[in-house]
């Protein structure tokens, strides 16, 4: 009798066209979100190591050879440590590659590293989107993160967002993305699919790829309502009694799971 594979074995595959797939569509042309080396993916192939794209690379021309394969017992120790120079931390984000001759990963590999230890998340998007930075780049950002205006929005990007304040890229973000983080975790007692960096722009998590593109895109068509609603004196939030009877509504549910949430 033929052996079933092991898991990574037979998910590898799937997962590396995956988000290949996904980093395409997050730079696609007619929903520009991230052009020129802007934002990143990752998703995980196995307990022990996950993809990333390589530093410089482009998400909307991305190869298999602009990934790197990286180990998580590397990185995740460096959220705890403090005082590190720019040359450690780039020293041990070359020690983690599994291949030496790989390319340098993304700065943004920490932060990647940790959600993608995170239950029910094997794929992680960020991107610069433009809609949402107008709102992060604004007073109003933390309203946009705790508020809703759309059932959509309830169901695509759950009933709030985190918000992480603007933060120099590298480890000291991945540090305060984990901070924002765990407080989203201690109240909801699941991970966020929306993660707002200040000034920065916006990451999506997921099971599949295809909801980490759901949260993005979702998140970015909001974006364009809100603002267009704050021109007119709003927006005109809803109810946190109605964000609840979205959230909790089981028709919703059949719809995350179609949508692969």
């Amino acid at each position: 009798m033929k052996t079933k594979p092991a898991f990574e074995e037979i998910n590898r595959s799937e997962r590396l066209a995956s988000v290949l797939k996904l980093s395409h569509q997050l730079a696609d042309p007619h929903h520009p979100m991230a052009i020129l080396g802007e934002g990143n993916t990752s998703c995980r192939v196995s307990a022990d190591t996950f993809l990333v794209k390589a530093s410089g690379s482009s998400l909307g021309t991305l190869r298999e050879q602009d990934l790197v394969e990286c180990r998580f017992d590397t990185l995740l120790p460096l959220l705890d440590s403090k005082g590190l120079s720019d040359a450690e931390v780039d020293g041990t984000l070359m020690k983690s590659r599994l291949d030496a001759n790989a390319r340098k990963p993304s700065v943004e590999a920490l932060f990647h590293a940790w959600f993608l230890t995170l239950p029910e998340v094997h794929f992680v998007g960020h991107t610069h989107a433009p809609f949402v930075n107008s709102i992060l780049c604004s007073p109003r950002a933390a309203e946009f993160a705790s508020k809703r205006i759309l059932p959509d929005e309830i169901v695509c990007c759950d009933v709030e967002s985190v918000l992480v304040p603007y933060t120099d890229p590298g480890l000291k973000l991945a540090q305060a993305i984990r901070k924002q983080t765990m407080a989203f975790l201690k109240k909801h007692a699941h991970p966020p699919r929306v993660i707002l960096l200040k000034n920065h722009g916006i990451i999506t998590l997921g099971r599949t790829a295809e909801g980490v593109l759901a949260a993005m895109l979702m998140a970015e068509k909001t974006a364009g309502i809100w603002a267009g609603a704050a021109n007119l004196g709003g927006p005109a939030f809803l109810s946190a009694a109605n964000v609840e009877r979205i959230a909790g509504r089981p028709d919703e549910a059949v719809r995350r799971r179609a949508l692969k949430m």
